[in-house]
């Protein structure tokens, strides 16, 4: 039997480069929440206070869920060359970006829980304990904002994934990575930052509140604030919900890449000559897409090399899998089976 080199068709299927600046980031912001939390725990339990119990048990949901994006990363990276993820495994990133929205939707929950009961059944506030951890929460959450910024700043900095392809055969066809200048969106960095900015945001609040409870007597402006601040942080948690939902759904179809793709057959061929009669395109890492594209033409010509030519102007699309029907052929196959 005959044998044939297939070294030159092999191709890996590793479509992100992941985001090394992140990893480090997440993992470093979650010890610092980590050690935030234990400490407050202790003192609570120490000194016998509810206040620096409750926002030890608050940050602790967020040290969990902070410590899920570094989890995703480094899942990401162990299993990159597991043939068993079709597309790669950047959406366990997506995955845990998800996951950790609806954790900020849990906290939501406490945060209006706790609030409504304070209404209704006020507690003696101790002001200025209060006041002086919610400023060191800040500062712990201001430096931990810090940290994920630089890591996406740094990610924004560093060369994509070198490796490209050109193949094609039985209709595939695969193209190289984005170029360096396209926008990256890491949702599981994203994750981890919304948490940090959440819990700043409601600190900041909480000191504003506090304030006004001390120096003016509105104990009720502190359940107040923290309603408002619930519902600030649900609107950001809905937000990442929507968008990492779309790529766990692969729900991609009105990308404007789909358009580029459509123009960018119609600019090739002859447009009475070839028509898209099933079009599908999926998103495979933060800027990168694959395709899959069904083709009916009069053009005996038309082959996937010729079709891959065309969308090569659109680096984004990273794997593309091309069917082509001759239209002779489609009526000869309708009539054999009608007759």
């Amino acid at each position: 039997m005959k044998t044939h080199d297939l070294s030159a068709w092999r191709h890996d299927h590793v479509f992100d480069a992941g985001n090394i600046a992140g990893e480090r980031g997440t993992r470093a912001v979650m010890w610092i929440t980590a050690l935030m939390m234990v400490a407050e725990i202790a003192a609570g339990w120490s000194y016998n206070s509810m206040a620096l119990l409750a926002d030890g048990f608050h940050m602790s949901s967020h040290a969990i869920a902070i410590g899920l994006s570094a989890f995703a990363y480094a899942a990401a990276r162990r299993h990159v060359g597991d043939k068993r993820f079709a597309f790669g495994t950047w959406k366990i990133e997506v995955l845990a970006g998800f996951a950790s929205a609806i954790f900020l939707l849990v906290i939501v929950a406490l945060m209006v829980v706790g609030s409504l009961e304070r209404l209704w059944s006020p507690q003696p506030i101790h002001y200025i304990e209060a006041i002086v951890i919610a400023v060191l929460g800040l500062v712990v959450n201001i430096v931990s904002a810090f940290i994920l910024g630089a890591a996406h700043h740094d990610h924004s900095d560093e060369p994509r994934h070198s490796g490209q392809h050109d193949h094609h055969q039985d209709g595939h066809a695969h193209h190289g990575q984005p170029h360096c200048g396209q926008q990256h969106h890491d949702l599981n960095l994203r994750s981890a930052y919304v948490h940090v900015v959440a819990d700043a945001a409601t600190s900041v609040l909480a000191i504003l509140a506090l304030a006004g409870g001390w120096l003016y007597g509105w104990a009720w402006l502190d359940p107040v604030t923290g309603i408002v601040g619930a519902v600030v942080v649900a609107l950001w948690a809905a937000r990442l919900i929507s968008d990492t939902s779309k790529v766990l759904l692969d729900r991609e179809m009105d990308h404007p890449v789909v358009e580029e793709i459509r123009e960018a057959i119609d600019d090739g061929g002859d447009e009475s000559a070839t028509h898209i009669t099933d079009l599908h395109v999926w998103r495979v890492g933060k800027s990168s897409y694959s395709c899959a594209i069904t083709l009916l033409t009069h053009d005996r010509e038309l082959t996937p090399g010729r079709v891959r030519a065309w969308l090569a102007q659109h680096p984004e699309i990273v794997h593309s899998t091309i069917e082509i029907h001759q239209c002779d052929a489609v009526h000869a196959n309708a009539h054999r089976v009608t007759s």
